[in-house]
């Protein structure tokens, strides 16, 4: 009988033979994303300012997508404690996910790619509910979150 980690290790090999996914293609998505990320007009300055050590965030971001892709249970950090009380609303987020999905088909075939932007919609979506709710503000089924203090450094919504 197996036990939980070879369970885990077993489905991670199965997933990583049905998707294609792997952390070298991991690596390459989080590398390539976040390039574009740092010298993005809305999103760079928000990134730029808080993360002091990219590499370790290179690491910390291939366990998370690790861990969200694959099932590999690498990532032991809290995302949403991350995020909470960044200066963005729903104008960032699409932002987010446009260069997301941009990387992700440059730089993972069709049914990765797929699954990557799967993951990042339900991740962004969680993140603006959960920045809303700390900012006391409910949001309405297929309500965005906006901010006016952030007009002027918020690119517009598309």
């Amino acid at each position: 009988m197996e036990d939980a980690a070879e369970r885990r290790a077993r489905i991670v090999e199965q997933k990583k033979r049905e998707t294609g996914i792997d952390e070298a293609m991991i690596d390459r998505l989080v590398r390539a994303f976040y390039g574009k990320v740092r010298l993005d007009a809305a999103l760079g300055p928000i990134f730029n300012e808080r993360v002091v050590d990219w590499e370790h965030h290179f690491k910390q971001l291939g366990a998370f997508w690790s861990s969200v892709t694959l099932g590999s249970g690498a990532y032991a950090g809290s995302p949403m404690q991350k995020h909470i009380g960044l200066p963005v609303d729903g104008r960032h987020f699409d932002r987010w996910l446009r260069l997301f999905a941009e990387t992700a088909m440059e730089t993972c075939p069709p049914a990765a790619a797929r699954l990557f932007l799967e993951r990042a919609i339900r991740i962004a979506e969680s993140l603006e509910l959960a920045i809303s709710g700390d900012l006391g503000v409910i949001l309405a089924k297929g309500e965005r979150l906006h901010r006016p203090e952030l007009d002027a450094t918020a690119l517009p919504q598309a």
